[in-house]
């Protein structure tokens, strides 16, 4: 029988994903699931950008500039000025997703065998498209004592080698919650500049920013970072917008704009009536995103007092974003959040959480921790961290891990 490829074989599951089976079966056994596993937004997709679509004048659905609608990568010129980040539109390349960004990038700059360094735990994907593009991820590793905050800059050092092509954040972070300061993004464009590497900052979460005094600080407002800045960007969150599939990636660096392109060529051209939707969505008002901040803050909030009253549990507040990492009073995360699936239920309801160990390529690394996506209102939020109390006191902690799974496979 022919064989599939080491690459295929390498691939990972995603975290976030791997148990929709569980999910699946316990639905059908008539349970109802909170589900805090998945980054989706329960924020209406604004009505401009529907009704774009719906009345639209196309009469024939081409093929579009492999770059991106002009239009639409105009708008995203002025929507990034207005955040203070220069760039015009040929600096901008419309992807399909954040993820195509991503894989772009990396096809873009790295060869076989080449390395990247990024903070840990990391969004899971990241380990996926370097798996793709034959790149190696090599993990510094954050804390949850320290709130995941940058690791020190001496950690990133001691990790470059003649491989290493560059460093790879997410500001805000996913899965940590984590807002990386503007010193903190200063710190690594002087590392960037010193050994030359690229930058690259996954900064869809920029409007989630939480706390007073603090603001989103992008790599491309560093100005000395020309060459070397790129950043990954979508709709996907910013206007609840997620199955549009629109993201983009930016760089002054026309060299990397150029190259990028020719995979954009390749895969031939973004889709168009996700493009027209996009369009339309940067044209909300200011008050779009204050008031989804403000929702995603309560949540916030409501989350984080929650889980602190549960006992054996220790969780980082995130600053930006929506999401956490939660360490729990369990030996295999993994385990535990197929049996909250399969075995576990409080008056016919349960919930659904994302291991952490997909978030992170060292080995044993976050193995009794798990990702909470707060997407849900404040009312399922509290039921659901009721439901997970009730979980963690009553899970059978003594059974042997390997024995408990073969029990819930």
């Amino acid at each position: 029988m022919p064989i599939i490829s080491r690459k295929g074989s390498r691939m990972p599951e995603s975290p976030i994903r791997k148990l929709v089976p569980y999910a699946e079966k316990a639905m059908r056994e008539g349970k109802h699931i909170y589900q805090l596993n998945i980054g989706q937004p329960d924020i209406k997709t604004p009505e401009i950008a529907l009704d774009a679509v719906r009345n639209h004048n196309l009469e024939v659905v081409a093929y579009s500039h492999s770059a991106g609608n002009e239009s639409l990568r105009d708008k995203l010129a002025l929507y990034y000025q207005k955040n203070h980040i220069k760039v015009q539109r040929e600096d901008i390349l419309v992807t399909t997703g954040g993820s195509e960004a991503l894989a772009f990038t990396l096809n873009s700059i790295t060869d076989p065998g080449d390395e990247i360094i990024v903070p840990e735990p990391f969004y899971a994907n990241y380990y996926s498209f370097s798996t793709q593009s034959t790149v190696t991820v090599v993990p510094v590793i954050s804390t949850i004592e320290s709130g995941f905050a940058l690791p020190p800059i001496a950690d990133f050092e001691k990790l470059i080698s003649y491989k290493t092509k560059a460093i790879l954040i997410c500001n805000p972070g996913n899965p940590t919650g984590y807002l990386y300061s503007k010193e903190e993004v200063q710190q690594l464009a002087d590392i960037a500049l010193k050994y030359d590497l690229f930058l690259i900052s996954d900064e869809v979460y920029r409007e989630y920013v939480y706390d007073d005094n603090t603001e989103h600080y992008s790599v491309l407002q560093e100005e000395r970072l020309k060459d070397h800045a790129i950043m990954v960007d979508s709709v996907s969150k910013r206007y609840s917008m997620c199955g549009a599939r629109i993201g983009c990636m930016v760089s002054r660096n026309e060299d990397v704009i150029k190259t990028a392109m020719k995979f954009a060529q390749a895969r031939l051209s973004p889709p168009s009536f996700a493009q027209i939707a996009a369009e339309a969505a940067l044209d909300v008002p200011d008050s779009f995103y204050k008031d989804i901040v403000a929702e995603f803050k309560s949540r916030r909030d409501v989350l984080i007092a929650g889980l602190k009253e549960i006992s054996g549990i220790k969780v980082a507040s995130p600053r930006g974003a929506f999401y956490c990492i939660v360490e729990l009073p369990v030996a295999d995360a993994d385990h535990f959040a197929k049996w909250l699936l399969a075995e576990f239920d409080v008056a016919g309801e349960t919930v659904m959480v994302a291991p952490a160990t997909g978030f992170y390529s060292s080995l044993n690394e976050g193995r009794n921790q798990v990702r909470i996506a707060y997407v849900l209102n404040e009312r399922d939020l509290k039921k659901a961290i009721d439901i997970l109390k009730a979980g963690i006191e009553a899970y059978p902690e003594t059974i042997d891990g390997e024995k408990s799974l073969s029990m819930v496979n």
